[in-house]
C-alpha cells in the first residue's frame, strides 16, 4: 500500500514500483522509480483523469507538491497529478559518484545509456498500467519534459490522450552540435539584457574573474574556483525567477580585496551539480541520435570569442557543460572517464520517430517562448510543422519557468487541448 498524508488543499499518495533497468531485457537488473500522486481533497475518492508531469533536466527530479508553482494548484481542479522523479533522480534509484562507485568507468557508461527519454516513457507506462489498469493519461511536459513528451507520443502513443507543453519543443533531428551553435548567439542576447538591466556589473564581472584569474580562491567545498566555472553562472538568465540572482551575488562579492564567505558560499550553491549530476553527464545525449556528441558545446564555444575567460568585456555562459567541470565538480569528477565514453558513443538510438509524428492523432498544445534561452525558438517552429496535430502558442511575455510563475500558462494549454482557443 502506497504511503498516503495530507497537506492543505492536497492529497499525496507515494509509488515505488521496480523496472528494468534496460526494458529490452526484463528479466536482467531492476532499478526503483518513484511517482508521487496528488489529488485535490474535493476530488479524493473520485474517478478523476490522470495527468503526468515531466519535469525539465535532464536528470532533475520532479519538484514536491510543496513548491511545483501555479501549475500545480490549476490542473488539481480536474486531474490527479502524477509526479515522477525520472530515474537516477530524486527518490528513484540514484545515479551519482556514490551509487556508481563500484563501477568501472566503461560500466558506468553502460549502465547511463538506460537513462534516457525513451526508458522514461517505458517507466511511465509500466506505472500507468500498474496504477490506472491501462487507461491513458494527459501529458503535461516542462522544458526537457516536452522532448520526453514527443518521445512519448513516438513509442507509445496509446498511452496518452492528450500533450500540454512548455519550452519543450525541441529538433527532431539537429546534431548535439547544430543545436549549441544556435544556443550561443542566444546567450550573448541574454547577457545583453543582464548588462543593460544592470551596467555596473559588467566592469564588477570583469574584476572577479581578473581576481579569479591570479588567486587561489577556494569553495567551501575545498576546490579552486576557477574563471570557467564562475561564468557557468549565466545558467541563471534563462528564467524569470532567477534572472536577478546574479546580481545580488555578485552585489557582495569583495571585502576589501578578496572575495567575501558570503560570496563564495552562495557560488558554491549555485554552481554544484552535487544534486543533479545527470544534468551534466546526459545532457548532451539528449540530442544524441547516431551520432557522438563529443562534448559540443565546448567545441563550438571557440567560434565565439567573447566567452573566452579573458576577454575585454566579461560574459557568461549559459546551459553549456563541458569536459573541464569533471575536473573542478567535486560531485563530477570521479565520473569524469564515464563522461568522456558517454560523449565518444556514436551508436546512440533515435529518441523520435519522425513519420510516427508526422501521423499523430493525439491533440499537442504547446507554448513556445519566442526568446526562450534554452530551447531554440526556430528549432521550436520546426518541429511543430513536423508533428501532426500540434498546436503552438507563440509568446514573448514570458521566460522559460512561466509553467512554474503563472497559472495562465496551464489554463491556456488547457483550453487549447479542449478546443476552446
Amino acid at each position: 500500500m502506497p504511503l498516503t498524508y495530507s497537506r492543505p488543499g492536497q492529497v499525496c499518495a507515494e509509488h515505488v514500483f521496480d523496472v528494468p533497468l534496460d526494458h529490452a531485457r526484463p528479466g536482467g537488473q531492476r532499478i526503483e522509480v518513484f511517482a508521487r500522486e496528488v489529488i485535490s481533497p474535493a476530488n479524493a475518492g473520485k474517478n478523476v483523469p490522470a495527468l503526468l508531469y515531466l519535469q525539465g533536466g535532464p536528470g532533475c527530479p520532479a519538484d514536491p507538491p510543496s513548491s511545483s508553482g501555479a501549475w500545480l494548484d490549476a490542473a488539481l481542479r480536474d486531474y490527479r497529478v502524477i509526479l515522477l522523479d525520472q530515474r537516477g533522480t530524486g527518490r528513484s534509484t540514484p545515479a551519482t559518484r556514490q551509487s556508481l562507485a563500484g563501477l568501472s568507468a566503461a560500466e558506468q557508461a553502460a549502465y547511463l545509456r538506460h537513462f534516457r527519454a525513451d526508458a522514461i516513457v517505458r517507466d511511465a507506462e509500466l506505472l500507468r498500467e500498474n496504477l490506472f489498469g491501462g487507461t491513458p493519461w494527459t501529458l503535461l511536459g516542462q522544458s526537457y519534459g516536452g522532448f520526453c513528451a514527443l518521445t512519448y507520443l513516438s513509442l507509445a502513443p496509446h498511452g496518452v490522450n492528450a500533450v500540454m507543453m512548455a519550452g519543450g519543443l525541441p529538433s527532431l533531428t539537429a546534431t548535439a552540435e547544430e543545436v549549441y551553435r544556435v544556443a550561443y548567439p542566444r546567450a550573448i542576447a541574454a547577457n545583453e539584457r543582464f548588462f543593460a538591466r544592470y551596467p555596473a556589473d559588467r566592469k564588477l564581472a570583469s574584476q572577479i574573474l581578473e581576481h579569479l584569474a591570479v588567486s587561489d580562491t577556494r569553495l567551501p567545498t575545498g576546490e579552486r574556483l576557477t574563471p570557467q566555472r564562475f561564468q557557468t553562472l549565466g545558467t541563471t538568465f534563462g528564467a524569470t525567477s532567477t534572472f536577478d540572482a546574479l546580481h545580488h551575488v555578485m552585489e557582495l562579492a569583495f571585502t576589501g580585496r578578496v572575495l567575501s564567505d558570503v560570496f563564495l558560499h552562495r557560488v558554491n550553491a549555485m554552481v554544484s551539480l552535487a544534486e543533479r549530476p545527470l544534468y551534466a553527464l546526459m545532457h548532451e545525449t539528449i540530442y544524441a541520435q547516431g551520432h557522438a556528441p563529443g562534448w559540443a558545446a565546448h567545441r563550438v564555444r571557440d567560434e565565439f570569442g567573447q566567452f573566452d575567460p579573458q576577454s575585454p568585456e566579461a560574459f557568461f555562459t549559459t546551459e553549456m557543460f563541458y569536459p573541464w567541470m569533471f575536473g573542478q565538480d567535486p560531485a563530477l569528477a570521479p565520473l569524469r572517464d564515464c563522461a568522456d565514453l558517454l560523449a565518444a558513443d556514436g551508436t546512440w538510438p533515435d529518441l523520435y520517430n519522425v513519420d510516427a509524428l508526422a501521423a499523430n492523432t493525439v491533440p499537442v498544445a504547446a507554448a513556445v517562448y519566442a526568446e526562450d534561452l534554452y530551447v531554440d525558438y526556430g528549432h521550436a517552429m520546426q518541429t511543430a510543422a513536423l508533428v501532426r496535430n500540434l498546436r503552438t502558442w507563440v509568446t514573448n511575455e514570458y521566460a522559460h519557468d512561466a509553467l512554474k510563475s503563472q497559472a495562465h500558462v496551464f489554463g491556456r494549454l488547457q483550453a487549447m487541448i479542449a478546443g476552446e482557443i
